[in-house]
């Protein structure tokens, strides 16, 4: 079977640090002098982050490339103001986060408090084309059972304010206090998906549509779905991974909708607690698995997720490539067990275990 290869897009949230590993306020400076080079750059939430997007891609080879281009060109930003990028989705030391100085983000830290002032946490948000809005809402109706496991393979921010949290991704934790953030129910129609945004902003309780943060949402800007439940990944190979099996996912669940299959039985209290498990077990341990909602060894887990999109893959010629990245991962461990081994052979050194992490986000 042929498909029409939907384009992907990549943004990556990075860390600014110094050279003893800590968070430093530069962005502001780093995008002042930002040059056409060094890519897309954006501002994100703290002034110790700047965020990178890739163009929309139709090959992994390409989606690969772009997004070493895009840390590439942030390193070469970060490094005119003595900074480094890192690929961390908290900081593994301690910070007292700085707000960019934009209207909005300061009316956000005015109203949510020390939710606002501690999000200094990196996501990876994948975008996948759709054809509207109705295929759109077929598909979040769809792949929310599977976003638990992509969660777990990025996890990648197991240290919050210079401890071991306890978990692979913490920033699931901190971003979960947002709230508009997490798993969503079904919605079936796009009329339905859209009053839903209409009515939480009608709440007063967030500032704008842009606060809804749900796991997967449409895009506001492009005709995408966009994947939001990932740590930011700490190699370039494993956000690969990730886009693909967002692809995957995407066409997948678009397939049977137009099949006429039903959206799965997926209880927001069940999604909730399988995204749980996941940040707090990453690979290392069980994870819920989405086709009987038991606990399953992290790695049947995953391989239940290639499986529910091998046929993709497949027409895509993505196979081969998603099992030598994945084949990887299990062998170098994702962001946070890579973490961990640093922190071993440092003596629990954390400024270490950073400076690691900027370097293994050019490899």
């Amino acid at each position: 079977m042929t498909t029409t290869r939907r384009t992907v897009g990549v943004e990556e949230e990075l860390m600014l640090v110094g050279h003893d590993g800590r968070p430093i306020a530069r962005a502001q400076d780093v995008l002042g002098t930002a040059e056409p080079d060094d890519g897309p750059l954006e501002h994100e939430f703290m002034e110790e982050q700047i965020e990178t997007a890739t163009p929309p891609r139709s090959t992994l080879e390409d989606v690969a490339a772009a997004i070493r281009e895009g840390r590439a060109g942030a390193q070469a930003a970060a490094e005119r103001h003595d900074a480094r990028i890192a690929a961390l989705g908290t900081s593994p030391l301690a910070f007292a986060g700085t707000t960019v100085g934009k209207l909005r983000y300061l009316q956000a830290r005015a109203e949510f408090g020390l939710t606002a002032r501690e999000q200094l946490t990196s996501g990876c948000h994948v975008h996948v084309s759709v054809a509207d809005d109705a295929e759109g809402v077929a598909v979040l109706d769809r792949i929310g059972p599977w976003l638990a496991p992509l969660l777990a393979l990025s996890a990648n921010s197991p240290y919050w304010m210079g401890d071991d949290s306890g978990y692979a991704s913490f920033r699931s934790q901190v971003w979960s206090r947002w709230p508009t953030a997490g798993p969503t129910r079904t919605f079936g129609t796009p009329e339905a998906y859209h009053a839903a945004v209409a009515n939480l902003v009608a709440t007063g309780t967030i500032l704008d549509q842009g606060m809804v943060y749900f796991d997967a949402r449409l895009s506001a800007r492009y005709p995408t779905v966009e994947i939001r439940v990932a740590d930011v990944c700490l190699s370039a190979d494993t956000a690969t991974l990730l886009a693909a099996l967002a692809r995957g996912l995407v066409e997948t669940a678009a397939r049977a909708a137009a099949s006429g299959e039903p959206p799965p039985e997926a209880p927001v209290e069940l999604l909730r607690t399988a995204l749980w498990r996941a940040g707090r077990s990453g690979l290392s341990g069980d994870l819920v698995d989405p086709r009987t909602w038991r606990p399953a060894p992290a790695h049947d887990v995953v391989g239940a997720l290639v499986d529910h999109v091998r046929d993709v893959l497949v027409d895509l010629g993505d196979l081969d490539t998603v099992t030598e990245l994945l084949g990887g991962l299990w062998a170098r461990g994702n962001g946070a067990s890579r973490q961990h081994a640093w922190a071993a052979q440092a003596d629990g050194d954390l400024g270490v275990v950073a400076l690691h992490a900027a370097d293994a986000t050019l490899e």
